[in-house]
């Protein structure tokens, strides 16, 4: 009796080996499916030389706008009256309608075309129409900034709030008036933002340093959410033809 029970256990571990490597087995190269798949389904036109900046940028071809890589190519037809970036749609985020809210996601961008909008996706294939009844409220998002300009005479200059009490102290100035105009951007660093600054009517980006960080000279800068939303700035040399560069003047 001893000696039957000991042979039933032995066969009934080697069973479970069995089955135990069966199913790693299964698993590895259920495994290796999913890991070749999605491969596969990498596109290599999306490979990002910015890591800071979009992977897709919209570009203005003939008097309609699509969307190129980071390299330049275009990867969605100009075929549109105004695109925005890639990124989240607040109204479409705080929707009631549960089934659109993915629409808001930056997996997406807003376009306009024959006077519709619609979201898109990365292929540029249109997923969604917008509708008044899906639209809900975007939470307001305040930040109080730290620093505004400051016009000394007719020169803009920039002051730091909690610091500035006396404008005949230049010291207390974080950047004293010498220029013809100042703005500055909206950005998540609210202790380094950066600013539109004009020179001798040239456009350039300064920091709250003083440091010139675009050159001056662009005949404007777009005061928009190019930086905040893609950290881009939307740049033209002749007033008319805009396109956009990133922190290192590379152009897009």
């Amino acid at each position: 009796m001893k000696n039957i029970l000991i042979i039933f256990i032995l066969i009934f571990s080697v069973a479970l080996s069995g089955q135990k490597k069966r199913i790693s087995k299964k698993f590895m190269v259920k495994k290796a499916f999913v890991s070749k798949q999605l491969t596969l389904k990498a596109n290599p036109d999306l490979i990002k030389i910015n890591d800071s900046v979009s992977a897709l940028i919209p570009k203005k071809i003939e008097g309609k706008f699509g969307f190129i890589n980071q390299k330049g190519k275009v990867l969605i037809k100009p075929e549109y009256s105004n695109v925005g970036f890639f990124a989240e749609d607040c109204n479409l985020l705080n929707s009631p309608n549960e089934k659109v809210k993915i629409y808001g996601s930056n997996e997406y961008a807003s376009v306009r075309i024959n006077g519709e909008d619609f979201r898109i996706d990365i292929a540029g294939k249109r997923v969604y129409q917008f509708i008044d009844s899906d639209l809900g409220k975007c939470k307001p998002e305040f930040k109080t900034q730290l620093f505004h300009g400051y016009i000394l005479g007719k020169y803009y200059g920039i002051i730091e709030d909690s610091k500035f009490e006396n404008a005949a102290d230049y010291r207390q100035f974080t950047i004293y008036p010498q220029y013809d105009y100042l703005h500055i951007l909206e950005g998540d660093d609210l202790k380094n933002p950066m600013i539109i600054a004009i020179r001798d009517n040239k456009f350039g980006i300064i920091d709250v340093n003083n440091k010139t960080i675009i050159p001056f000279q662009y005949s404007d800068i777009k005061r928009n959410y190019s930086w905040k939303i893609a950290r881009l700035f939307e740049v033209t040399e002749d007033g008319t033809n805009y396109f956009y560069i990133d922190l290192n003047s590379r152009k897009y």
